[in-house]
């Protein structure tokens, strides 16, 4: 929290670059230029094609987006943007570089891959200030700050309640106040002719604006050829296509020509699109916690969503006994036991100890294996069954149904446990939005609200297996 906290300090002093507000209003934010090019006639004057129904306008619920205003037939192109159009890192992809360049590509490579938002960010804040920008009719139509957790005020942060994104948004909040001081450090009594962000001043708040903008619109596309042939994967901002609205069952998908020395980006109609309706895209199978953190929105009801879990022996024993399990032994495995959890990789030397419940799988695969078979007793019934299907729920009692009841009693304790570690019950965070929450807090709520009902829904199912396989051992008898 404390890097959050200095982060948030440093938003309340302004340069230039920064961001126009240091917490997430109610209403939708403004674009940083109010009376802003209207970016279809720049598009279109640039030789890329919007279909004639595609217009701007504001969604009730998502804010600024993609509208027919007629209807659009299946198969139709919507945008096509010419392969000057896409905002790119160019240096970082050719690996040629000018003498401005070169600034951005040293501090570029200081970024860990997992926020590779930021590397484009630094290019797209060069832009931002360069005095006419080829791209300023698309920058100056971005909004002022976005509504991710970095730019959450303290408190609100708190309120999402849920350690893994709270790890993850205080490690971005550190990233930036850490980088910061490599870039001034960096751009300390350059010239301004040598100065990538024209002599103008870059703080965290800044860099956290760039790198929001970037992470929430932009789109990860075929680049140049590697030497073997293959494509070198980049991120791309893609002017007016990055305004379509998400979706789990879009109306719109993205195609890229292979050939990339003249590639075209377009946006084709998957269906028919009606008229009034808006153009969806899908950002992606993700969690709550992805769509929060890069994009500032939480999906009710999101099939993806799920919740993290540490793999630990002695806790997994906890919950065992407290389901009624008898003699469980997940923190001193037999040694064929310790060799299935190896090929696991929940044991030996660089385990990866980190496991969900929720999401496509209700109990990720390699969660439930490791139930099965530390619950089992029969060495030679394990050993005899294929691993596949130890980790699939749809295989049905693999290691007979007694050994299924325990791992799903085991799996039902973790959740009790898991929503024991949330502070409110879903009940008073509807009664908090009832009263009229708004902005971050509504956002962090909302948050918490999808965390607890994903916890639940797996308990449910779970109950109802059990049910299930306690009835058919009764039949048996």
């Amino acid at each position: 929290m404390a890097a959050s906290k200095a982060l948030m300090a440093s938003l309340n002093h302004l340069r230039p670059l920064t961001c126009a507000a240091s917490s997430v209003s109610a209403s939708y934010p403004a674009r940083l230029v109010p009376q802003s090019p209207d970016l279809i006639k720049w598009v279109r004057k640039e030789g890329g094609f919007v279909h004639q129904a595609v217009n701007i306008a504001q969604d009730e619920s998502k804010g600024l987006g993609l509208v027919a205003s007629e209807e659009i037939p299946r198969g139709s192109d919507l945008i096509v943007l010419p392969h000057h159009v896409p905002l790119r890192f160019g240096s970082l992809e050719s690996g040629h570089e000018d003498a401005l360049d070169s600034l951005l590509v040293d501090l570029a490579r200081q970024v860990p891959e997992e926020l590779w938002a930021m590397k484009l960010g630094l290019k797209l804040l060069q832009e931002r200030a360069k005095v006419g920008s080829f791209w300023w009719p698309y920058i100056s139509n971005l909004p002022e700050m976005y509504s991710v957790p970095i730019f959450f005020q303290g408190e609100d942060i708190k309120n999402l309640q849920y350690a893994p994104l709270l790890h993850q948004v205080n490690k971005r909040c550190r990233f930036l106040l850490d980088f910061e001081k490599e870039v001034k450090r960096a751009l300390h009594n350059l010239k301004p002719d040598k100065h990538p962000f024209g002599g103008q001043e870059v703080d965290a708040s800044s860099l956290g604006w760039a790198m929001s903008a970037v992470s929430s619109r932009a789109f990860r596309l075929y680049g140049n050829k590697r030497s073997d042939g293959t494509h070198i994967d980049i991120p791309m901002m893609l002017p007016l296509i990055d305004m379509c609205n998400h979706s789990f069952n879009p109306n719109a998908q993205i195609v890229q020509e292979q050939n990339i020395g003249n590639s075209k980006m377009q946006v084709v109609a998957e269906t028919e699109i009606k008229q009034d309706s808006p153009l969806l895209l899908n950002y992606g199978c993700l969690s709550n916690d992805l769509f929060l953190l890069d994009y500032g929105f939480v999906i009710p009801s999101n099939p993806y969503d799920c919740i993290e879990l540490k793999y630990d022996g002695a806790f997994l024993d906890a919950a065992s006994m407290a389901a009624g399990v008898a003699s469980p032994n997940f923190s001193a495995p037999a040694p064929w036991q310790e060799q299935i959890l190896s090929e696991l990789n929940l044991a030996g030397k660089a385990p990866d100890l980190k496991v969900s419940l929720g999401g496509q799988e209700i109990v990720e695969g390699r969660l439930l294996a490791a139930l099965r078979v530390l619950l089992a007793s029969d060495m030679e019934a394990v050993q005899n069954c294929d691993l596949s299907a130890l980790k699939s729920l749809a295989a049905e009692a693999p290691l007979g149904i007694a050994n299924e009841v325990a791992a799903f009693r085991t799996a039902i304790a973790l959740c009790v446990i898991a929503l024991g570690h949330f502070p409110t019950k879903i009940m008073e965070d509807e009664s908090l939005l009832s009263k009229g929450a708004s902005g971050s807090t509504e956002l962090a709520i909302q948050f918490r609200i999808q965390k607890k009902s994903v916890i639940i829904d797996v308990m449910r199912d779970l109950t109802r297996r059990v049910r299930l396989l306690s009835s058919k051992e009764k039949c048996k008898v």
